[in-house]
Formats: C-alpha cells, structure tokens, sequence
C-alpha cells in the first residue's frame, strides 16, 4: 500500500470514528498497519490506534501501540516524530499508573531538539508530567508542571490544553482537601500534619501568605503527637520563608529548633559531627543501625561501629 492510499484509508478511519462506527474505524486501521509500506503513515496510524484506545480505556492495547510508534519513530530518525511518540510513550504508561516511567519519558521529550513541531507539544508533556507527579504525591512538582503547561497554553492560544491543566490544577487541591477530610474524621493526626505541609509548600513556592498559618498548624500537630520528622521538615521550611523575607530574629528562632529536632533525632554523624542529609553526600548504615558519612568510615579505617563498637561486617548504603 503506498503513500496516497495510506492517507486515503487512514482518513476513511477518522470518518468512521467521528461517526462512532468504532469498530469499523479500528479494523481498517489495522488493515493499514499491516499493509503500508510508508513509515509516515504507519506512524500516523499508530496514533489513531492510540488515541482510540485511550479513549475506551484499553491501556495496555495502548502501550502496545505507541512501543510499536516508537519503533517507527526511530527508523525515521526524525526528532518530530520522536518527540510525539514519546509523549504516547509517556501517556500510555501513565493510564497505566506507571508514573516514574511517564516522568522518564517526559524528561527524554523536553530533551529532544525538534523544530516548532516539537515545541508545540511541550505543553502537552508537562501536563502528563504534572498528572504522573500528582500520582505519586509529590504536589510542589506537579504544580511546577502544570504551570509550566499553562505557559506553553497561552502562548500557542491553544484553549483545549489550557482547559485540560485547569482541570489537573483543581485536582491537586481535590486530592489535598479530601486527604484531610479522611485524617479529620478518623482523628489521624499525623495525616492532618503531612496535608498543612503540603498545603504549606505550595503556598510557600507561591510566596503565599497561607504558608506560614499552614506550618503552623502543622507544628502544633506535630508537637503534640511527638512527630520529630514532622517537626524538622515544618522548621525547614520556615526558616526558608524568613530567609527570604529577611526577618532575622524568626530565622533564628527556627534555626534554633532545626538544630533541637537535629540533636534529639541524632541526624548527624558520629564522626565527623556534621548534620546528615543537608548535602548530597553518599551515607552508609551499618548493622547496628547507626549512620555514618561514607567518606569518614572509609578515612578511619575501623572495622566496627565508631558509636557502639559492635562489627560491622556488612554494611549497607544510604
């Protein structure tokens, strides 16, 4: 089948699912698949296949066709044609709950160095993006993605995407509301806690006011529950705000505290005497359970715990 009665068929296909005749959409896209001989009409089908099945709600019929669009998309070596297949990559896998793979495809498509084409399509990246980020809780970046979306909405005036994002938008609150609802009724205090400081983190990113009020709701709960992790993340990330705000006399006071929560979690190194974890530094927990930086257990040299002294045959890494 060549190039003209690809397309021809192809848009017979379109014709007939605009018509709701699905069925009949599908099996002459399938036709075409196995016949064609041109790349840019099997990848243009695939894409028809894949959106069908989206639709219906055939995640994995979808997956198996946007692999198949993405094999084609390489033997073409066209970064346009790239770019879109991985976005049907990453869109497949998030239907699919997969999240840290949509989050990997998405990073590869904002990568890619396509024409106009390409860019054009970036919105759409950024909000699978911020949808697989939402999947996985981590509320700050799926907020950082959805607006990223949002940019790209208003300077293509493309008014679908910009409905789309909105709608991921009130999702993220939805989400956050319905978690404290939960943590209210059962008394779950801890979760009460985690809510104030994602609500506080967002706000913070936002330099909203509400971020201060959030945290300290947040304190309180933690405070009274004896959460110290929950305490030192509340002191973080206020002592980021007066920071920026340059109020110094509260910096301190949460500096102090920061230190408290530090001190009483031993979150430091028995070594060296340095805070863990406010660095990217590589750590190493020995059996005993105790923490150390990498770098000093391998400059002392010692075969057991520095802490307790118990052996230490078989670390492990952090």
């Amino acid at each position: 089948m060549g190039q003209d009665q690809t397309k021809q068929q192809i848009e017979k296909g379109l014709k007939l699912y605009q018509s709701n005749q699905t069925d009949k959409a599908l099996h002459v896209w399938t036709k075409v698949l196995e016949k064609t001989s041109d790349p840019g009409g099997k990848f243009r089908v695939l894409g028809c296949l894949i959106t069908a099945h989206s639709e219906m709600g055939k995640y994995k019929e979808m997956l198996k066709y946007a692999l198949a669009q993405i094999d084609t998309a390489r033997e073409m070596e066209d970064p346009d044609y790239l770019t879109e297949g991985y976005l049907n990559l990453a869109r497949s896998n998030e239907k699919l709950c997969d999240f840290q793979k949509t989050v990997s495809y998405c990073k590869t498509c904002l990568n890619m160095q396509g024409t106009t084409v390409s860019l054009q399509l970036n919105g759409q990246v950024c909000l699978s993006m911020g949808n697989a980020f939402l999947g996985l809780s981590v509320f700050q970046k799926a907020l950082e993605s959805y607006e990223k979306a949002l940019r790209y909405a208003h300077n293509n005036d493309d008014k679908m995407l910009e409905c789309r994002v909105c709608c991921s938008l009130g999702n993220i609150y939805v989400q956050l509301k319905e978690s404290m609802k939960i943590a209210l009724q059962h008394g779950d205090r801890p979760l009460q806690a985690l809510c104030l400081l994602n609500f506080a983190d967002i706000h913070r990113c936002r330099s909203d006011v509400d971020a201060l009020d959030s945290l300290q709701r947040a304190e309180e709960l933690a405070e009274g529950i004896g959460n110290k992790l929950c305490t030192l993340k509340v002191n973080c990330l206020s002592e980021g705000i007066f920071r920026s705000r340059g109020q110094q006399e509260e910096l301190r006071e949460q500096v102090v505290k920061f230190l408290q929560c530090v001190e009483e979690l031993e979150l430091y190194c028995g070594m060296c005497g340095e805070s863990i974890g406010e660095r990217n530094q590589q750590l190493q927990a020995l059996p005993c359970s105790h923490i150390f930086h990498l770098k000093c257990l391998q400059t002392n040299g010692t075969k057991g715990c520095p802490k307790c002294c118990q052996s230490s045959m078989k670390p492990g890494f952090v």
